[in-house]
């Protein structure tokens, strides 16, 4: 069960500089009173009666503070504290510095296998523990695995954002079609019951879009994209795979599997040969091979600059619903086209994916 603080934040934190906005509230610097260290403070507005559309629903966020209260691990992000006001939570985490892993990674000239595993393995090491744990993510992708901070020679790795994740009860069945098409598993599309097996595939895409610049099932649209990924639609081409390993091409291979009871674990993955080769031979052949560059830096440009429009474009949205919620005179009419623009503008995880299939075929 989630826990809340009913105290006032300010009592024991600092409230020092925003650090971003996001559709619900802002991220600001908060500087813990008896300690002076600083943490992330995240201030949510919470959804009441009547007009709301930036507000979230509580029961969604409890969902995320169950979740991360129950995940200790260097390489989870971790929640230290969360208040509660009537109009807002505010959930105070760790401060993380580094920004996107993927944005790191481009500002690199060149960068050897070897030293995209150490990144992978550290994420695989954060997957074992929450699957361990009997709890999912349901929504890996470039934008939530982030570095710790810079300055340090090998930076840590944090997962976040669990606003999808789930923890599986045994004896209970758990479907779901929310995702993001690029990176969700044949079996959210399918809306089969799921496992954490849907993490490890998005790992496989996550891994072949780091190791080539190249994303495997991308189409034009959305539906074209759900469409490659139920036909396992994707290859290895030598124009952007020319420099990468066998090993690592086998590791692909065995999370791009259509059954989720065939895909490897998070613990296979960290006993892979190419994420822990046995031989001098699979040594040499990570240290030979790179990741290609030119192909990941176009691939990342053009990835936040669609997270820019999609920003822009939402923010527009919201503007004009605040105006229509002005002249707008029948309030439970308005309350439903809010709530229902407000679930619309998130992350743009693509919900209902089976309905957007089904529609356009």
């Amino acid at each position: 069960m989630a826990v809340f603080k009913a105290e006032n934040v300010e009592d024991l934190y600092e409230i020092g500089e925003v650090l971003g906005s996001g559709h619900f509230g802002q991220v600001k610097r908060v500087s813990e009173r008896s300690t002076g260290i600083s943490w992330a403070g995240k201030f949510l507005k919470i959804r009441r009666k009547g007009c709301s559309p930036l507000g979230m629903d509580r029961a969604s966020v409890e969902h995320e503070v169950e979740i991360l209260q129950a995940l200790k691990h260097p390489n989870i992000v971790m929640l230290k504290d969360v208040f509660e006001s009537r109009s807002e939570v505010v959930l105070v985490l760790e401060l993380i510095s580094g920004g996107e892993l993927f944005d790191f990674i481009a500002e690199k000239d060149n960068l050897l296998e070897i030293e995209a595993i150490e990144f992978m393995k550290q994420i695989l090491q954060g997957l074992k523990f929450m699957h361990h744990s009997n709890i999912a993510h349901f929504d890996l992708k470039p934008e939530n695995i982030m570095l710790s901070n810079k300055v340090t020679p090998h930076p840590n790795i944090k997962l976040i954002d669990f606003g999808l994740a789930h923890h599986f009860v045994p004896g209970q069945e758990y479907k779901s079609t929310s995702g993001t098409p690029q990176y969700v598993a044949p079996e959210v599309i399918s809306f089969e019951p799921l496992s954490t097996a849907a993490d490890m595939w998005s790992i496989g895409v996550i891994t072949y879009i780091l190791l080539s610049g190249m994303s495997p099932f991308q189409g034009d649209t959305d539906e074209e994209t759900l469409r490659n990924v139920v036909a396992m639609k994707y290859e290895f081409e030598d124009l952007y795979f020319k420099t990468t390993s066998s090993m690592a091409k086998d590791f692909i291979q065995k999370l791009l599997v259509k059954d989720p009871r065939e895909r490897m674990t998070a613990d296979e993955c960290l006993l892979h040969p190419w994420i822990k080769p046995i031989t001098r031979k699979q040594v040499a052949n990570r240290n030979r091979s790179s990741i290609n560059m030119r192909s990941f830096k176009r691939f990342n440009a053009k990835r936040k600059w669609k997270m820019s429009f999609n920003m822009v474009f939402v923010c527009n949205r919201l503007a004009n619903l605040r105006l229509l919620c002005k002249h707008r005179s029948n309030p439970d009419l308005l309350q439903r086209q809010c709530e229902s623009d407000g679930e619309d503008s998130e992350t743009n995880p693509s919900s209902l994916l089976r309905r957007r299939l089904s529609s356009s075929s």
